[in-house]
């Protein structure tokens, strides 16, 4: 009997990598999923990680321990998991960017555009006692922006600039769990990046007479990804009852060489198209050593997470991206503070259903991981959710989430530069769904 339930679960393990394989591919066809200048350079914007849960508690959950809830911050945590329980979660997201930059002649210009994409889908199955497995498939950055510049050239005409981008960066983990001492857990996971981004250059000459021929140039960049990473975590509980629980967590990425193979192809387009340059070249890129602390605070109505985070994007990349002229964009290490609540008025409660709700509420502050002309981007973001429950004493929830975040600010880099201030909000909706009826298990009865 115990062999038939360990296959059983190898088994479900082993379909659901196959379901991540198949998932993603289709992902990585998606349009863009992000839009925002600040992907310009390198991978493009980091993703919020986490299940929504977490994400709407400030992103928190460092050291969350959680019998019905997957933590794909810290592996450890897999061990949490119920003997001849399964959880699943899958989560869509919804964001609206918002972004407005100061001009020289003192014009505010604004853009604003809207992108829909799915975030994370998860598995976490118990493999005998105290040792669990986790599986996740979610989108680590993305690269979205369109941008137009022009400029006049003497005796010529007016010049056209045309920058656009788009592409993914996708991570799948696996990792295990275990609880070698009561209240002590480790954990560690494999992880795999890959992806394609395509960045685009176009440049026009329109003259100021109707004679002569101006060729355009066209310069395509294509970024393709493959790497693979590791997680390692620990989780200690000090306080646990049935009144409330302390735990505290640590988790380190080793991060790593990305190498991403760059293809580079220039095409002058006059009376025939002519390849003036086709190279492919390795980019310098370097994921982060990141060290991330946090502690979870739980009781029968509240729950509170903070954590601190570390990022060394700068001590890792040494090469830094140039733009135009004086203006250069540079890698720095980083550093942001999340923290969230959770309020639950009564879990049992059989005859107000919203006092059964989950209600969440967060925060989280820090930098972006790059500079722009020697100024740092400062970073912040507010979060709302809701968790309700499926019925009435089970786990199974479906879970809501609200997020408004800031990025840069209305500031002069040179008098011809000003940095762009980003604004966007995010929704997302997600199933978390936990076995609690035991699905895998044969009944003894037909």
């Amino acid at each position: 009997m115990l062999k038939n339930n360990l296959y059983s679960r190898w088994l479900g393990a082993l379909v659901a990598c196959l379901a991540f394989v198949s998932f993603s591919a289709s992902a990585q066809e998606s349009s863009i999923n992000a839009f925002s200048p600040f992907s310009m350079y390198g991978i493009g914007e980091i993703k919020s990680q986490g299940t929504l849960p977490q994400r709407s508690m400030g992103g928190a959950g460092v050291a969350l321990r959680s019998l019905s809830t997957i933590n794909l911050l810290n592996p450890a945590s897999y061990s949490a998991a119920l003997p001849r329980s399964v959880l699943f979660n899958f989560g869509l997201e919804g964001q609206n960017f918002y972004n407005s930059q100061m001009q020289a002649d003192g014009t505010m210009k604004k853009t604003s555009y809207c992108t829909f994409n799915f975030h994370d889908i998860a598995l976490q199955i118990p493999l005998t006692k105290r040792l669990g497995l986790g599986l996740s498939l979610a989108p680590y950055s993305s690269v979205g922006y369109r941008m137009y510049d022009r400029e006049t050239i003497a005796d010529v005409g007016l010049a056209e600039y045309d920058y656009s981008g788009e592409g993914d960066v996708t991570e799948v983990k696996v990792g295990l769990g275990w609880e070698p001492f009561k209240n002590l857990s480790i954990g560690a996971a494999a992880i795999y990046y890959w992806g394609d981004i395509d960045r685009n250059y176009r440049m026009t000459l329109i003259p100021y007479t109707g004679t002569g021929t101006y060729p355009s140039t066209i310069g395509l960049s294509n970024y393709s990804i493959s790497h693979f990473a590791a997680q390692f975590g620990v989780q200690y509980t000090p306080i646990m009852n049935k009144k409330r629980v302390l735990s505290l967590g640590l988790v380190y990425d080793l991060g790593g060489d990305l190498n991403p193979m760059v293809t580079n192809t220039i095409t002058v387009n006059g009376t025939l198209n002519s390849e003036a340059v086709n190279r492919v070249d390795n980019l310098p890129l370097v994921l982060p050593h990141k060290l991330s602390a946090g502690a979870f605070y739980e009781t029968q109505k509240f729950a509170v997470a903070v954590d601190a985070v570390y990022e060394r994007w700068g001590s890792s990349n040494t090469t830094a991206e140039t733009a135009s002229g004086d203006f250069r964009v540079a890698y720095c290490d980083t550093g942001i503070i999340k923290a969230g609540v959770e309020w639950t008025p009564n879990r049992n409660d059989v005859r107000n259903f919203l006092k059964r709700w989950h209600y969440r509420l967060g925060f989280n502050y820090g930098y972006y991981h790059q500079t722009f002309g020697g100024e740092r981007v400062p970073q912040y973001a507010l979060t709302l959710g809701f968790g309700i429950p499926v019925k009435f004493g089970g786990f199974s929830s479906v879970d809501v989430g609200f997020e408004y975040g800031c990025r840069g600010k209305d500031q002069h880099i040179t008098e011809q530069v000003s940095m762009l201030k980003q604004q966007y909000f995010k929704f997302a909706i997600a199933f978390s769904l936990f076995g609690e009826d035991y699905w895998f298990v044969r009944p003894k009865y037909d």
